[in-house]
């Protein structure tokens, strides 16, 4: 483990020494991002009237929600994109024979070898209106809160890097998979909404098929202190299951790797 985290210590500083070359793109990456926010929570508060709700949510509980998503697409822009969109690269070129030669885990090289420093502002912007929606709503910060709360963020983390990993992963078969990311992310903007607010048969494929509902909606619920138990215990079993099955995965897909030698 120690050699792990030397070596992402060693990764992640190379990689801000190169980007922050470019100080000026953390800027524009705050403005754009602060303006997709200010146009997603524009775009909530039209659900929202006089005595309305969404999904039986609150205006805060959906604030919260929001903000689990923002924060959520921040770390897809700061690890999950610059790492994983290479593995095609690697695939088309052949370079994922060195990688395989690496004397470290192949799924570890490919999932963390790059920090993007870009998608900070995405993160606070995300973690500020989590705090601020929280507080809005009347939520505690008992201990036990928060323990769910961290929890279940964790789980929705290990679910969202499995759903892409598996994806890129594919592109050991399909070179052109990388696309199909775009559908993925999608898929996933319907995060930005209570699961509860979207019609019987959506709410099932948002839970049982892609687990949006265990990436936004799960997390905002221990946030807001109220996840009932069998949901908790749900996200978690939800989130060893995706790891579990995106390691597996990968050593299937690599014996079907016939390498740039071959």
């Amino acid at each position: 483990m120690g050699r792990y985290l030397t070596t992402l210590r060693v990764f992640w500083i190379a990689s801000l020494t190169a980007e922050l070359e470019y100080q000026a793109n953390f800027l524009i990456e705050l403005v754009a991002t602060a303006g997709n926010l200010v146009g997603s929570i524009f775009v909530l508060s039209l659900f929202y009237g006089r005595g309305q709700s969404l999904g039986g949510w609150s205006w805060e509980g959906a604030l919260v929600v929001l903000g689990v998503y923002t924060l959520l697409e921040g770390i897809t822009s700061t690890l999950l994109q610059p790492n994983l969109s290479t593995i095609v690269a690697h695939v088309r070129t052949g370079s994922l024979d060195f990688v395989l030669l690496k004397p470290i885990d192949s799924q570890f090289w490919l999932s963390a070898r790059t920090f993007s420093p870009w998608g900070l502002p995405g993160i606070a912007l995300g973690a500020g209106l989590i705090g601020y929606a929280a507080w809005k709503a009347g939520a505690t910060p008992a201990p036990l809160t928060l323990l769910g709360a961290a929890l279940m963020l964790v789980a929705s983390l290990m679910i969202l890097y499995s759903l892409w990993f598996v994806l890129a992963a594919s592109s050991i078969w399909f070179v052109k998979i990388w696309n199909a990311t775009e559908v993925l992310r999608s898929v996933l903007v319907a995060g930005r909404f209570p699961v509860s607010a979207f019609p019987a048969g959506l709410r099932a494929f948002f839970t049982f098929i892609v687990p949006v509902a265990f990436l936004t909606t799960v997390p905002a619920e221990a946030i807001l202190g109220r996840a009932s138990g069998p949901w908790l215990l749900a996200g978690g079993a939800v989130a060893i299951a995706a790891v579990v099955v995106s390691r597996w995965f990968w050593r299937f897909a690599l014996r079907f790797y016939t390498s740039a030698s071959s």
